[in-house]
C-alpha cells in the first residue's frame, strides 16, 4: 500500500541509529538510512510533530554481551567507544524523546505508548535498524496499539538481505503503508 496520507498528529520513530551501527555490514549503505531519517526528523520538527530517537542498550539485560565481541556468523565486531550515543546527523533536540530500550521494539518495557497517547498521536513513521528486528518489532507493536503505521523503506536496513526482503515485501504491507522518504516528505508538504 503506498503512502497516501499521514494522520494530523503523526510521530517519527527513529530506531537505534547510534554509533555502533557504523560498525556493522548492512545490506544498504547506512549513510543513506541516516540521511533519510535525519531529513524526516528535521521536517517533523519544523512542523511541530513529535520525534522519538531510540538507543538500544542491552547492558541491563545481558551485560556480558556488551563487553564480549559480537558474533554474527563469521563476523567478529568489538563495539566502539561511545557506541550507544545517537548519531550526530540526527541532531537531537530538547523536545525530542530520547528513549533507551533494552528489547528489540521501542514499546516493550518503555513508556513510549503513554508518551504518544499524551500527545494525541494516532500515526507513526518508523525508520532505522535493523529492519527485521527493531524496526519490525516497533511497527508490529504500533499496529497492535491501533496506530497507523508508515514505513519509508529507504530509511531502514538490515544485515541480512533475506530478512530485509521478508520484512519489506511480506510483513510491512500488512502493517501499514510503505513507500520512500520522499513520499513521506511529500505528504508532510501537503499539510
Amino acid at each position: 500500500m503506498p503512502v497516501t496520507r499521514l494522520d494530523p498528529v503523526t510521530a517519527l520513530l527513529v530506531i537505534d541509529l547510534q554509533n555502533a551501527v557504523r560498525t556493522f555490514p548492512y545490506t544498504d549503505p547506512v549513510t543513506g538510512v541516516v540521511d533519510n531519517s535525519a531529513a524526516l526528523a528535521r521536517e517533523f520538527r519544523k512542523r511541530g510533530l513529535p520525534v522519538v530517537l531510540t538507543r538500544a542498550d542491552s547492558r541491563g539485560v545481558a551485560p556480558t554481551r556488551v563487553d564480549a565481541p559480537l558474533s554474527l556468523g563469521r563476523l567478529k565486531v568489538r563495539l566502539p567507544e561511545n557506541w550507544d550515543a545517537l548519531m550526530e546527523e540526527l541532531e537531537p533536540q530538547d523536545e525530542d524523546l530520547v528513549l533507551v530500550k533494552q528489547r528489540w521494539g521501542a514499546f516493550t518495557g518503555t513508556s513510549l505508548a503513554e508518551w504518544l497517547a499524551a500527545r494525541a498521536v494516532t500515526g507513526v513513521v518508523v525508520t532505522g535498524v535493523a529492519t527485521a528486528f527493531g524496526v519490525e518489532s516497533t511497527a508490529r507493536s504500533a499496529s497492535e496499539l491501533g496506530l497507523n503505521v508508515t514505513l519509508p523503506t529507504d530509511a531502514m536496513t538490515d544485515m541480512d538481505a533475506a530478512a530485509q526482503a521478508n520484512s519489506v515485501e511480506r510483513v510491512f504491507p500488512r502493517l501499514g503503508e510503505c513507500g520512500t522518504t520522499q513520499d513521506v516528505l511529500d505528504r508532510l508538504a501537503e499539510r
